[in-house]
């Protein structure tokens, strides 16, 4: 699982793909939000805000 800015969204992809086998699910961390558990405020990669999870 990675959030990750707009940015790094293609290189979060291709880490997931590499290390599952399986495409990931990509989801917008902008208009999704969830009940028990809250997403990092930064990007995985970089200090950028995270705006997608990719899982």
């Amino acid at each position: 699982m990675f959030c990750v800015c707009k940015d790094h969204v293609e290189l979060a992809i291709d880490k997931f793909v590499d290390d599952y086998e399986d495409a990931p699910d990509i989801v917008d961390l902008v208009t999704t939000k969830f009940t028990e558990w809250e997403a990092p405020a930064t990007c995985d990669m970089c200090q950028s805000i995270a705006e997608y999870l990719v899982v």
